[in-house]
């Protein structure tokens, strides 16, 4: 026998053990993935008037009290939430029941109001304007319930600068 019908011969075996019962007689196993809480965290920025409108945080400082929006639309009725910032600009939103980790990558993070008058207008850095994606980071544990932590941005607000 020459070495393509060899070839051929393998992988017609091939192809009958993995129709007729998963791979070479191996039963494949029932995979089921667990639904998780969805809990999401991100910071908030003001930026400096030296980068106004550039896409870096570099001399920005935390922003206190700015509002995140989450919105999900996944379900009949969609989810949308808000949250506010810390004196660190860190925000945590833990998301009601009704929206799990099958269904994280239909929400979107975005900036919706600054409670700074002198740097109130929001940049699109990372997407903070039109939705930022939610990238997994890690279980989390709140009191006794158990959380995946996905992480937004970081989002930024430009200053109003005298030009």
């Amino acid at each position: 026998m020459d070495l393509a019908a060899k070839c051929l011969a393998i992988a017609v075996v091939l192809q009958i053990a993995i129709s007729s019962n998963g791979v070479m007689g191996v039963e494949p196993s029932e995979t089921k993935m667990s639904r998780s809480l969805v809990a999401v965290q991100g910071v908030v920025y003001c930026k400096s008037c030296k980068y106004a409108g550039v896409d870096t945080l570099l001399d920005a400082s935390p922003l206190q009290g700015a509002t995140v929006g989450l919105a999900c639309n996944n379900t009949e009725k969609g989810l949308t939430m808000e949250s506010k910032t810390d004196k660190n600009g860190y925000f945590l939103m833990l998301v009601p029941k009704k929206i799990t980790s099958y269904a994280f990558h239909k929400c979107r993070a975005t900036l919706v109001k600054s409670a700074e008058n002198s740097c109130k207008i929001p940049s699109q850095l990372n997407n903070g304007t039109t939705g930022g994606f939610l990238r997994p980071s890690q279980p989390i544990t709140v009191g006794k319930v158990s959380y995946v932590l996905y992480t937004v941005g970081p989002f930024a607000f430009d200053p109003s600068c005298p030009r």
